[in-house]
C-alpha cells in the first residue's frame, strides 16, 4: 500500500533528481585514500586530517553542524570514547604436543588480537584446547554445542559461520548466516563461559575472506566501546587459527578434523578435548581510553525538523599495519570506505543546493567501523536525534567505482518497507533488485546500519550491483572476486585513475530520490511483520505521528 501511494512521486522524482559528477566522486576517494591520510586509523593523524576534510566539505555544501551540543549549539562532531588496545613487544606462542614444542608466529599460524578485557599482560602456560564445534547456544532452536563443558582455563577451538553453512539446510536457516555465525558472537559466548581464550578456525568460504584479511584485521590496534565489565565480553586471548594448522593439531591429538566438523553440524555434537595438545602465550598489552569522532552534518526540515532521515557511511580504515609483500604498510581503504564517504559528501552537496525538505536529513560519517561497528554502535546507544523519530537509515559501504549495473543489492536479506520503496524506485532507473548474493557471509551484521536495525530503526546498507551494463554478470562477479582476494583490507585497496565512477554517480541519483521521498513525506516505513526487529520498533509507535 505504501509503495502504491508513492509510485507517482517516484516517477516525478526520477526526472528531477540531481546529477552527480563522477569526477567529484573520484577526487574525494583519491584524497581520502592517499598516503597522506595514513589509512584513516582512529586516534591518529589520519583521523585528524579526515575529520577536517569532512567538515570542510560539509561546510562547502552549505550544511549545518549536526553533532554534539556545545553551549547550546551543534558542533560538527560527536565524541566517541573508545578503549584502545595494542600489543607491545613480541607475541610469544608455544605449542606443545607432548613430544615436542614449537613456536608459532604472530600473523602466520595464528592471528592474535590485543586483549580487550583490561589485561596488561596475557600470560599462560600449557592451556589445553577443546573443540566446541560452532560454539553456539541457541535455546530457541534447542541447540547447545557445549553440553556442560567447563571452559575455565581452556582455549576453545571454534568453527566460523553456522552449522548449516556446508549443507545449506538445517536449524539455522540454510546458507544465510545468522548472528550466531559471526566471530563477534563466538568471542562473546566463550567469554560468557569463562574460557581462557578463543581460537576461531579460518576457512575462506565460510569466513567469506582469506587469511590475509584475517591477519591484517586482527594483528593491529584493536578498539572497543568502553564497557563497565569488559571481562564479560572478552576472554584474555582472542585469535584466529589457520585451517591447515588446525587439521595438523587434530591429527597429532588422534582426531579427524573433517569428521568432527561434520559431527558439529548436528545438535548431538559434544565437545572434544585435543588430548596432549597445549598452547602457551605471553604478550604485553597497552590499554587506554581515547576519543574518536563521528562527523555529523544536517539539513533542518522546514515543517517537521524533529523527524530525521539519515545517510551514513564509515570514514575509517585500518591505518598503518603489517607490511605486504612489497613493504607497503598503509591500508589506504579506497573502496572500503572511501567510496561510501565520497557518496555521502556528494549527497550532502545535492541536498545543500536543493530546497529544504520537510523532515530533517542528517549525514553521519562514523568512526571505527573496521573495529566492530563502534562509531555507529555508539551513535545508536547515544543518538544525536531520537531513534523513535528517525524515519530510516541509508548506509553506504564499499560501493563500486566502475560503470553502471543493471541491478543493486543490500547487505543481508532483511524484509522491510524501506527496501520495498527502493525496489520501486529502482524501476524508474531501469534497475532491479538482486538479493544479497552471499547471505552466508553475514554482511547484514557487518555494516553500520546494523546497530540501528537491532534497535528497530528501518535501515539498509546499499550495495552496488554485479550485472554490469558493460560486461554483464561475469564482469561484475570477476571484479568483486578480484577485489576481495587481492585488495580487501590490504594495502592494495588504492585509488585508480582508470576508475570511471559512472555507476556510483547514477546510483546516487536513486538514493537521493529515495531519501527525498522519505524526507518530504509523512509515512513511517517499518519492518515486515515477521522480522526480528519489528517488535522493538513497534514499542515506540506512540512517539510517531
Amino acid at each position: 500500500m505504501l509503495v502504491t501511494l508513492l509510485a507517482a512521486a517516484f516517477a516525478a522524482q526520477a526526472q528531477t533528481a540531481p546529477q552527480f559528477d563522477p569526477q567529484r566522486l573520484s577526487q574525494h576517494v583519491k584524497v581520502l585514500s592517499s598516503d597522506a591520510f595514513e589509512g584513516r586509523g582512529p586516534n591518529t593523524a589520519g583521523e585528524t586530517k579526515t575529520v577536517e576534510y569532512l567538515i570542510e566539505q560539509f561546510k562547502a555544501a552549505g550544511l549545518q553542524p549536526g553533532g554534539d551540543l556545545v553551549k547550546g549549539q551543534r558542533s560538527w562532531t560527536q565524541d566517541v570514547p573508545l578503549g584502545r588496545f595494542e600489543i607491545k613487544g613480541p607475541v610469544k606462542l608455544t605449542l606443545n604436543d607432548g613430544k615436542k614444542t614449537e613456536s608459532f608466529t604472530q600473523g602466520e599460524q595464528l592471528a592474535v588480537r590485543a586483549a580487550m578485557n583490561g589485561s596488561k599482560v596475557v600470560d599462560f602456560k600449557n592451556a589445553p584446547l577443546v573443540f566446541v564445534g560452532y560454539g553456539t547456544t541457541a535455546p530457541e532452536r534447542q541447540w547447545d554445542d557445549f553440553k556442560g563443558v567447563d571452559l575455565k582455563g581452556k582455549l576453545a577451538v571454534v568453527l566460523i559461520n553456522d552449522a548449516d553453512f556446508e549443507t545449506g539446510q538445517g536449524e539455522f536457516g540454510g546458507k544465510a548466516m545468522t548472528y550466531y555465525g559471526r566471530w563477534i558472537y563466538k568471542y562473546e559466548e566463550m567469554a560468557r563461559r569463562g574460557a581462557l581464550g578463543t581460537l576461531i578456525v579460518h576457512e575462506t568460504a565460510p569466513a567469506s575472506y582469506g587469511w590475509a584479511t584475517v591477519k591484517n584485521s586482527n594483528t593491529n590496534v584493536m578498539y572497543d566501546i568502553v564497557r563497565k565489565d569488559p571481562r564479560a565480553a572478552h576472554a584474555p586471548m582472542e585469535a584466529w587459527i589457520q585451517r591447515d594448522v588446525t587439521v595438523d593439531l587434530f591429527k597429532r591429538a588422534g582426531l579427524d578434523f573433517d569428521a568432527l566438523k561434520k559431527q558439529a553440524q548436528g545438535r548431538d555434537f559434544k565437545p572434544v578435548v585435543l588430548k596432549g595438545i597445549t598452547l602457551s602465550a605471553h604478550y604485553a598489552v597497552d590499554a587506554q581510553v581515547i576519543k574518536s569522532k563521528n562527523v555529523a552534518a544536517r539539513v533542518e526540515g522546514s515543517e517537521r525538523p524533529n523527524e530525521t532521515v539519515i545517510y551514513s557511511g564509515h570514514w575509517d580504515h585500518l591505518g598503518v599495519g603489517l607490511p605486504d609483500a612489497k613493504g607497503d604498510k598503509i591500508y589506504n581503504g579506497a573502496i572500503d570506505n572511501g567510496t561510501g564517504i565520497a557518496a555521502l559528501l556528494e549527497l550532502a552537496r545535492a541536498y545543500g543546493k536543493a530546497p529544504k525538505p520537510k523532515r530533517s536529513v542528517a549525514f553521519l560519517a562514523v568512526t571505527a567501523e573496521e573495529k566492530g561497528l563502534l562509531g555507529s554502535e555508539y551513535y545508536a546507544a547515544n543518538p544525536l536525534y531520537p531513534l523513535e523519530s528517525t524515519v530510516g537509515v541509508i548506509n553506504m559501504d564499499a560501493l563500486s567505482p566502475y560503470g553502471p549495473a543493471r541491478n543493486f543489492t543490500i547487505s543481508g536479506s532483511a524484509k522491510l518497507d524501506l527496501l520495498d520503496q527502493l525496489v520501486a524506485k529502482a524501476k524508474q532507473y531501469d534497475m532491479t533488485y538482486a538479493p544479497d548474493p552471499k547471505p552466508e557471509a553475514g554482511h547484514f551484521f557487518r555494516s553500520d546500519h546494523f546497530p540501528f536495525a537491532k534497535r528497530g530503526v528501518p535501515a539498509i546498507s546499499y550495495g552496488s550491483g554485479e550485472d554490469w551494463v558493460d560486461g554483464g554478470k561475469a564482469a561484475g562477479a570477476k571484479a568483486e572476486e578480484t577485489y576481495v582476494t587481492d585488495s580487501y583490507h590490504q594495502p592494495s585497496d588504492e585509488w585508480k585513475a582508470t576508475w570511471p565512477f559512472t555507476g556510483m554517480a547514477r546510483d546516487l541519483g536513486m538514493l537521493y530520490s529515495l531519501g527525498r521521498d522519505l524526507a518530504d513525506g509523512g509515512a513511517w516505513p517499518n519492518w515486515s511483520k515477521d522480522a526480528e526487529f519489528r517488535a522493538v520498533r513497534d514499542q515506540t509507535a506512540g512517539k510517531r505521528n
